[in-house]
Protein backbone atom coordinates (compact mmCIF):
# COMPACT_ATOMS: atom_id res chain seq x y z
CA UNK A 1 0.00 0.00 0.00
CA UNK A 2 1.36 3.19 -1.25
CA UNK A 3 1.26 6.34 1.09
CA UNK A 4 0.20 9.10 0.52
CA UNK A 5 2.52 12.33 0.42
CA UNK A 6 1.49 15.58 0.35
CA UNK A 7 2.84 18.11 -3.21
CA UNK A 8 5.78 19.92 -2.12
CA UNK A 9 4.55 23.88 -1.01
CA UNK A 10 7.39 25.00 -3.87
CA UNK A 11 8.54 23.88 -7.52
CA UNK A 12 10.30 20.83 -7.44
CA UNK A 13 14.57 20.87 -6.79
CA UNK A 14 13.91 23.64 -4.94
CA UNK A 15 15.84 23.98 -1.87
CA UNK A 16 16.05 25.56 1.52
CA UNK A 17 15.51 29.25 0.46
CA UNK A 18 12.67 28.23 -1.56
CA UNK A 19 10.92 25.97 1.56
CA UNK A 20 11.58 28.89 3.89
CA UNK A 21 9.03 31.55 1.40
CA UNK A 22 6.67 28.89 1.24
CA UNK A 23 6.52 28.34 4.69
CA UNK A 24 6.86 31.47 6.31
CA UNK A 25 5.50 33.96 3.59
CA UNK A 26 3.64 31.78 1.05
CA UNK A 27 5.21 33.04 -1.71
CA UNK A 28 5.71 31.19 -4.39
CA UNK A 29 9.89 30.57 -6.15
CA UNK A 30 10.94 29.08 -9.32
CA UNK A 31 13.36 27.13 -10.91
CA UNK A 32 16.49 25.48 -9.14
CA UNK A 33 18.98 27.62 -7.18
CA UNK A 34 19.42 30.03 -7.77
CA UNK A 35 15.73 30.54 -6.51
CA UNK A 36 13.66 33.27 -8.04
CA UNK A 37 10.69 34.80 -6.09
CA UNK A 38 7.73 35.25 -8.78
CA UNK A 39 6.22 38.35 -8.93
CA UNK A 40 3.23 40.05 -9.41
CA UNK A 41 1.40 37.26 -7.37
CA UNK A 42 1.92 38.62 -3.70
CA UNK A 43 4.11 41.70 -4.24
CA UNK A 44 5.65 43.56 -7.22
CA UNK A 45 9.05 45.08 -7.16
CA UNK A 46 10.53 48.50 -7.83
CA UNK A 47 13.90 48.05 -9.23
CA UNK A 48 16.33 51.11 -9.08
CA UNK A 49 20.10 51.44 -8.30
CA UNK A 50 21.51 51.01 -4.83
CA UNK A 51 22.73 54.71 -4.15
CA UNK A 52 19.37 56.10 -5.71
CA UNK A 53 17.13 53.63 -3.64
CA UNK A 54 18.87 54.82 -0.26
CA UNK A 55 18.08 58.20 -0.89
CA UNK A 56 14.63 57.65 -2.15
CA UNK A 57 14.20 55.80 0.86
CA UNK A 58 15.45 58.46 3.54
CA UNK A 59 12.96 60.80 1.96
CA UNK A 60 9.94 58.38 2.03
CA UNK A 61 10.32 56.78 5.35
CA UNK A 62 9.24 53.34 5.91
CA UNK A 63 8.58 50.99 3.43
CA UNK A 64 7.73 47.18 2.82
CA UNK A 65 10.31 45.09 2.72
CA UNK A 66 13.09 45.93 0.69
CA UNK A 67 16.90 43.93 -1.19
CA UNK A 68 19.61 44.54 -2.36
CA UNK A 69 21.08 42.80 -5.47
CA UNK A 70 24.56 43.22 -6.38
CA UNK A 71 24.21 47.14 -6.83
CA UNK A 72 20.30 47.16 -7.26
CA UNK A 73 17.84 47.96 -4.64
CA UNK A 74 14.13 46.14 -4.79
CA UNK A 75 11.27 48.40 -3.36
CA UNK A 76 8.34 45.41 -2.65
CA UNK A 77 4.89 47.30 -3.36
CA UNK A 78 1.32 45.98 -3.81
CA UNK A 79 1.00 43.50 -6.58
CA UNK A 80 -1.00 45.18 -9.36
CA UNK A 81 1.81 48.36 -9.06
CA UNK A 82 3.94 47.60 -11.66
CA UNK A 83 1.24 48.37 -14.59
CA UNK A 84 0.80 51.70 -12.48
CA UNK A 85 4.04 52.87 -12.93
CA UNK A 86 4.61 54.15 -16.42
CA UNK A 87 1.44 56.24 -16.04
CA UNK A 88 2.34 57.78 -12.53
CA UNK A 89 5.89 58.47 -14.39
CA UNK A 90 3.80 60.45 -17.03
CA UNK A 91 1.50 61.92 -14.95
CA UNK A 92 4.50 63.03 -12.07
CA UNK A 93 6.00 64.45 -15.27
CA UNK A 94 8.89 62.64 -15.59
CA UNK A 95 7.85 60.88 -18.81
CA UNK A 96 10.20 61.15 -22.00
CA UNK A 97 13.22 61.18 -19.03
CA UNK A 98 15.59 58.20 -18.99
CA UNK A 99 15.59 57.00 -15.84
CA UNK A 100 17.67 53.96 -14.32
CA UNK A 101 13.73 52.97 -12.93
CA UNK A 102 12.08 50.00 -13.67
CA UNK A 103 8.89 47.91 -12.06
CA UNK A 104 8.57 43.94 -12.63
CA UNK A 105 5.22 42.59 -12.40
CA UNK A 106 3.19 39.31 -13.30
CA UNK A 107 5.09 36.95 -15.09
CA UNK A 108 8.78 38.35 -13.77
CA UNK A 109 11.00 37.56 -11.28
CA UNK A 110 13.70 38.32 -8.33
CA UNK A 111 16.75 36.40 -6.96
CA UNK A 112 15.36 35.34 -3.84
CA UNK A 113 17.14 36.68 -0.71
CA UNK A 114 18.72 35.05 1.88
CA UNK A 115 16.04 34.10 4.56
CA UNK A 116 16.73 36.63 7.42
CA UNK A 117 19.35 34.70 10.10
CA UNK A 118 20.15 32.03 6.76
CA UNK A 119 24.06 31.71 5.95
CA UNK A 120 25.52 34.63 3.41
CA UNK A 121 25.94 33.94 0.15
CA UNK A 122 28.41 34.45 -2.12
CA UNK A 123 29.26 38.27 -3.10
CA UNK A 124 26.74 40.71 -4.63
CA UNK A 125 23.74 37.57 -4.20
CA UNK A 126 20.42 39.32 -2.87
CA UNK A 127 20.13 40.15 0.91
CA UNK A 128 16.60 41.92 2.51
CA UNK A 129 18.07 45.39 4.06
CA UNK A 130 14.24 45.42 5.21
CA UNK A 131 13.25 41.90 5.53
CA UNK A 132 9.45 40.42 5.60
CA UNK A 133 8.00 39.92 8.44
CA UNK A 134 4.46 37.63 8.53
CA UNK A 135 2.44 37.49 5.49
CA UNK A 136 0.05 39.92 7.03
CA UNK A 137 2.28 42.61 8.21
CA UNK A 138 4.29 42.42 3.94
CA UNK A 139 0.65 42.81 2.76
CA UNK A 140 0.15 45.77 5.47
CA UNK A 141 3.61 47.45 4.63
CA UNK A 142 3.39 47.19 0.89
CA UNK A 143 3.06 50.65 -1.08
CA UNK A 144 0.06 50.83 -3.29
CA UNK A 145 -2.08 53.36 -5.51
CA UNK A 146 -4.47 53.84 -2.65
CA UNK A 147 -4.92 58.17 -2.67
CA UNK A 148 -2.57 60.43 -1.78
CA UNK A 149 -1.23 59.69 1.77
CA UNK A 150 -0.86 56.43 3.38
CA UNK A 151 -3.06 53.26 3.62
CA UNK A 152 -3.07 53.80 6.55
CA UNK A 153 -0.12 51.65 7.96
CA UNK A 154 3.15 53.10 8.00
CA UNK A 155 3.93 52.75 4.35
CA UNK A 156 4.19 55.47 2.01
CA UNK A 157 1.75 55.40 -0.89
CA UNK A 158 2.68 54.81 -4.13
CA UNK A 159 2.77 57.74 -5.79
CA UNK A 160 5.37 59.04 -3.30
CA UNK A 161 7.39 56.08 -3.73
CA UNK A 162 7.57 56.46 -7.19
CA UNK A 163 8.50 60.04 -7.34
CA UNK A 164 10.95 59.78 -4.54
CA UNK A 165 12.86 57.21 -6.41
CA UNK A 166 12.22 58.66 -10.04
CA UNK A 167 13.74 62.09 -8.42
CA UNK A 168 16.58 59.89 -6.69
CA UNK A 169 17.74 57.98 -10.50
CA UNK A 170 17.66 61.44 -12.10
CA UNK A 171 19.73 63.01 -9.33
CA UNK A 172 22.36 60.08 -9.50
CA UNK A 173 22.46 60.40 -13.61
CA UNK A 174 23.29 63.89 -13.35
CA UNK A 175 25.99 63.22 -10.77
CA UNK A 176 27.63 60.83 -13.10
CA UNK A 177 27.37 63.20 -16.25
CA UNK A 178 28.49 66.19 -14.01
CA UNK A 179 31.50 64.10 -13.05
CA UNK A 180 32.16 62.79 -16.72
CA UNK A 181 32.29 66.17 -17.68
CA UNK A 182 34.80 66.83 -15.32
CA UNK A 183 36.90 64.57 -15.74
CA UNK A 184 37.10 64.41 -19.66
CA UNK A 185 37.17 68.42 -20.18
CA UNK A 186 39.90 69.46 -22.43
CA UNK A 187 42.90 70.87 -20.28
CA UNK A 188 42.86 74.30 -19.77
CA UNK A 189 39.31 74.87 -20.56
CA UNK A 190 37.35 76.28 -17.91
CA UNK A 191 33.88 74.39 -16.91
CA UNK A 192 30.73 77.26 -16.77
CA UNK A 193 27.91 76.28 -14.45
CA UNK A 194 24.75 78.04 -14.21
Amino acid sequence: MASLVPPPRSSPGSGVRAQWYADELDWPTAGTPPERLLTGLCFDVLELPAAAGHAALLRVGPTGPVALAGQRMQLLVAPGSADEVPGLLDWLEWGGITLDLSAVGHGGHIAAPVPPGGAAGPPGAAVWLRPPGSRQEVEASLPALGGLGSRGGDAPDLVRLVDAAATECHRARLALARNDLWTHRPTGQPLAFS
